[in-house]
């Protein structure tokens, strides 16, 4: 597998990593803060399907951050479901990631 990835939606950030030989894989979250409980998976795929939720991740921006071991236990969730509790601390270090990556930004734009 040449990168596992996982991309967050609305906070805008990713998860990629380079686990074993076999298909790339990656996994779409989307957490949007006071709407939502948890962050939920809004895309997972391997192959042609990682790819284009990579494309797409990085047509809008969304910075790409590389976990494999991640990528696998978000890969065995179903689109539609929410994080589960005893994976928020792991998800809480990327959204961290993310917050930081924005505020780079944001300082970087002005």
């Amino acid at each position: 597998m040449a990168e596992d990835r996982e991309r967050t939606g609305s906070s805008g950030t990713a998860e990629a990593a380079a686990p074993p030989p076999g298909p790339r894989a990656a996994v779409a979250l989307n957490y949007e803060r006071g709407k939502d409980a948890a962050p939920r998976v809004v895309a997972s795929g391997r192959g042609l399907l990682a790819e284009r939720i990579l494309d797409l991740a990085r047509e809008h921006g969304v910075p790409v951050r590389e976990d494999p071991d991640l990528v696998q236990l978000l890969a065995r969730l179903d689109v539609g479901e929410v994080i589960p509790p005893d994976l928020y601390p792991v998800i809480a270090e990327v959204f961290a990631f993310i917050y930081r990556l924005n505020a780079e930004r944001a300082r970087s734009a002005r």
